[in-house]
């Protein structure tokens, strides 16, 4: 299928050449028929997919794109490859006197990082109202359509022009809740976000806050918009790099205006007023509720007329969005490791939801004269990364002491094991209580609020760990108990009712424990029920989106020292879903049989 658009027929092209298009034909319906055909899809041949013919929308649209890292990267290359060298010249600036002519060839692609003033008549838009667009709705509870590939542009009242913007994904609400029709739409962003920045020092200046939102173009651009960059370096350079072609812009009624974009929307951040945005279907796996986020009034509204809208579906990892996070790691390692000392290797769980887990290998270097192991640096190395960036949403950080034959965190399996072999009752638990959390976490009641921990283990070994009899452990316990791995039990629990409740059904537990004559766990996690597929998957999943630290870990044998805690394992932790918790998002299941059939046959 030859389609004349200047970034994505070409992939479209190349892509088909490797049988990795599918091509959908009939009208597709963009309230939740779109969403499931992308997630029946990803589970199967794991295509991109072009929907030729959308109901009441003259646009075509592409999903999964971003589908498989080869192929992500494949867009971008060579200056994919080309800017991972730039990180690790910038993460050790020694090495470029050392491999100086490897330096130089990276200058060609460093120009194409200058953003290019051109002339917006000469781009070809038209302008339409946000009724015009590809109105997806992706889950059956969202509260309207929602543009989920987007790039929202601001730039600093302070110091306004394109070298002090930025660019972020911020999930952006085109219809439902209490917004006025094509005069309004919905902007949520979450803590540590660079146009909270921009949006402060708006407020403070009582100056008006003009909001661009850019969809399509080259897909480097989209990529570009979820690159965790440091604040003041702006992420139009990052797109213009890895597309190897300078960012077109220009200004319309004083908003930028990506030349490149398929899609701009021009709006107006509300200052003083707030509107309801969600739910929405988010990568945890589960529903964001509503919550007052800012909104913008509507401007323009403008589009190409052979436009290509771009989206993605989130929902319980893994999905599309987890090729971001592996492609920013393959970035971004090196440099990040630069900026924490004694740091040998860092990993984002996506399993976990990203920002629940966090797995890291550090140094203890402090006092190598005592016999004696405490985790002393490696807390140290621990504070410091809970306060870099979007690694400070961190809920769970597993932090241990690099070893000979230590597994890298990437290996979640491999890691936890040895993990559990080495951590301490005494010294490894760290809890920080009312703190800010992840947005998108809903644990510990409120928005943005809830607590951590911090797991940290030496290196030397505490115990060995051993597969355990389960059937033992029904018959002399009673409990129906899964093993994901050595050292962990998943327990199917009573569901939970409230705290005062749950304290003492966690002393019977213990009181059963007390009857088993085996080994016991390291950690015993508390469910509601059987999970289905994946034990190891499921673990990581329903532990650490359900879990409050602060509120959800009690032990065997618990008390207070000063304000220390003091434990004695198994740590138990309870994850079982609780009345404050968001909704779990479920498919529409009519329609994945429908849509398996449609698939089966391509049409």
């Amino acid at each position: 299928m030859n389609i004349r658009h200047p970034f994505f027929g070409p992939i479209i092209r190349r892509c088909e050449s490797k049988n990795e298009i599918l091509h959908v034909y009939n009208e597709v319906d963009p309230y939740l028929e779109m969403s499931h055909i992308h997630l029946e899809e990803r589970r199967g041949r794991n295509r991109i997919i072009v929907y030729h013919k959308i109901k009441n929308c003259r646009y075509k649209a592409i999903s999964n794109l971003f589908g498989d890292a080869e192929r992500a990267m494949d867009f971008m290359d060579p200056a994919f490859t080309k800017l991972k060298s730039l990180t690790k010249l910038m993460a050790s600036p020694m090495t470029v006197l050392k491999k100086f002519h490897e330096a130089l060839k990276l200058l060609p692609y460093v120009y194409h990082a200058i953003p290019q003033k051109g002339k917006i008549k000469k781009a070809g838009f038209e302008e339409v109202q946000i009724t015009d667009l590809p109105l997806i709705t992706h889950w059956e509870k969202d509260g309207g359509a929602f543009v989920t590939l987007p790039q929202v542009y601001s730039e600093d009242p302070v110091k306004p022009g394109i070298w002090n913007s930025n660019v972020g994904m911020y999930r952006i609400q085109l219809t439902g809740n209490e917004y006025e029709m094509n005069k309004e739409i919905g902007l949520h962003y979450q803590l540590h976000r660079g146009i909270g920045i921009h949006h402060t020092r708006a407020k403070q200046l009582k100056t008006k806050f003009k909001v661009s939102v850019f969809v399509g173009g080259p897909p480097a651009h989209t990529f570009s918009a979820v690159m965790p960059l440091p604040e003041g370096m702006p992420e139009i350079c990052m797109a213009g790099f890895l597309s190897r072609r300078r960012f077109r812009y220009d200004y319309l009624d004083g908003w930028l205006v990506s030349l490149d974009a398929d899609f701009v929307i021009l709006g107006e951040v509300d200052l003083e007023n707030n509107k309801p945005e969600g739910p929405f279907g988010d990568h945890f796996g589960y529903y964001s509720l509503v919550h007052p986020f800012p909104y913008m009034k509507v401007h323009k509204v403008l589009a190409k007329p052979d436009g290509i809208w771009p989206f993605t579906v989130v929902g319980r990892p893994p999905q599309e969005d987890t090729i971001f996070g592996h492609l920013i790691h393959e970035l971004t390692s090196d440099a990040l490791l630069k900026e924490l000392p004694g740091v040998n290797s860092i990993y984002a769980v996506d399993a976990a939801g990203v920002h629940p887990l966090l797995l890291a290998l550090g140094s203890e270097r402090y006092t190598p004269y005592l016999s004696e192991s405490r985790p002393a640096e490696l807390i140290t190395q621990s504070l410091r990364i809970l306060g870099t960036g979007q690694l400070s949403l961190a809920k769970f950080l597993l932090i241990m002491e690099n070893h000979d034959g230590a597994p890298h965190p990437f290996e979640t399996k491999k890691f936890f094991k040895a993990f559990l072999e080495r951590l301490d009752e005494h010294y490894s638990l760290h809890f920080i209580t009312r703190t800010t959390i992840d947005t998108l976490d809903y644990t510990g009641g409120e928005l943005n609020r809830g607590s951590k921990v911090i797991m940290a283990a030496t290196a030397p070994v505490k115990r060995k760990l051993f597969a355990s009899d389960i059937q033992k452990v029904r018959n002399e316990t009673g409990l129906e108990v899964l093993e994901p791995l050595e050292g962990i039990w998943m327990v199917i629990f009573k569901h939970f009712t409230n705290y005062e409740i749950r304290q003492k059904e966690i002393q019977q537990l213990r009181d059963k424990l007390k009857s088993y004559t085996g080994p016991l766990p390291v950690i015993l996690v508390l469910i509601d029920e059987m999970p289905v597929g994946d034990l190891w998957q499921n673990f990581l999943w329903i532990t650490f989106t359900r879990c409050n630290p602060e509120a959800d870990i009690h032990a065997m044998e618990e008390s207070f020292e000063k304000k220390t805690w003091k434990c004695r394992f198994p740590l138990i932790i309870d994850a079982s879903i609780k009345p404050h918790h968001a909704p779990i998002l479920e498919e529409n299941q009519n329609l994945i049989q429908k849509i398996k059939y449609f698939i089966a046959n391509e049409i």
